[in-house]
């Protein structure tokens, strides 16, 4: 498509930026391009002022919306014709922020429930790995809910030590540590898989940086990469690296 046609991609970036990064990477490596021209025009706010959205959410710090709208009207202002968002946690916010701006605003959320549904139609109980404002917030739970799919979490203390502390804690994924946040969500999805998961959703995008292919023996689904896609398809590229099959991650 010529890059006239194209349209540019928004990333609502710092939260977390090494999420932005890799979402970056990401629409870079699944576009199908030839050369430089081929690739689609994407703006990139990398606003790490952003208060922590989980941190809201359960009732123990600023709310980042007003931060989240005015990033979004600053990408619209700058020219992005749609705004993807590389945190989970914050399609909470997502109705507000929609409101604030008049360019689409992916539902990373939703359209990685309908990718499930499409590409493993027989799963019936999904297991979440996410920060701890994403399971409360139970945005995965209704929109699988609404394809007949039932979402379990790990138990409130691995919730709390394995999850949490592999994103958050000192060793934590946004500190910069990759190897034991891994082991962390690791056993943190054994107890999914024992508790009957068909598959796993690498619902926060830290986890998306550390765990890839198949987890605890079970398919892992990278909302990451169906933001990508979604983003891509957005812009008006049809490439076939964007097929539904690619939201496993690895």
């Amino acid at each position: 498509m010529p890059s006239s046609l194209k349209k540019t991609i928004g990333i609502l970036g710092g939260v977390g930026p090494e999420a932005t990064a890799e979402l970056f990477r990401r629409i870079i490596r699944m576009t199908g391009a030839q050369c430089d021209q081929d690739h689609l025009p994407v703006i990139i706010f990398n606003n790490p002022a952003i208060p922590d959205r989980t941190a809201a959410i359960i009732g123990r710090g600023a709310s980042p919306l007003p931060a989240l709208k005015d990033t979004a009207r600053r990408l619209e202002k700058a020219g992005a014709d749609c705004i993807a968002i590389p945190c989970n946690t914050a399609h909470f916010f997502l109705p507000q922020i929609r409101r604030a701006v008049h360019i689409p605003v992916l539902d990373m959320i939703d359209a990685t429930a309908a990718c499930i549904a499409a590409v493993h139609p027989g799963v019936r109980r999904v297991g979440l790995l996410a920060t701890t404002g994403t399971v409360r917030s139970r945005l995965y739970h209704a929109a699988l809910r609404r394809r007949r799919v039932r979402v379990i979490v790990p138990p409130a203390s691995a919730q709390r030590d394995l999850v949490m502390a592999a994103i958050y804690g000192r060793e934590g994924i946004k500190a910069g540590a990759r190897r034991r946040p891994a082991q962390m969500l690791r056993q943190a999805a054994e107890l999914l898989r024992e508790a009957d998961a068909g598959l796993l959703i690498a619902g926060c995008t830290e986890i998306s940086m550390v765990l890839r292919g198949r987890c605890a023996g079970l398919p892992l689904v990278d909302p990451l990469t169906v933001l990508a896609r979604e983003a891509i398809r957005q812009a008006g590229e049809t490439s076939a690296l964007c097929g539904a099959s690619r939201i496993v991650s690895g």
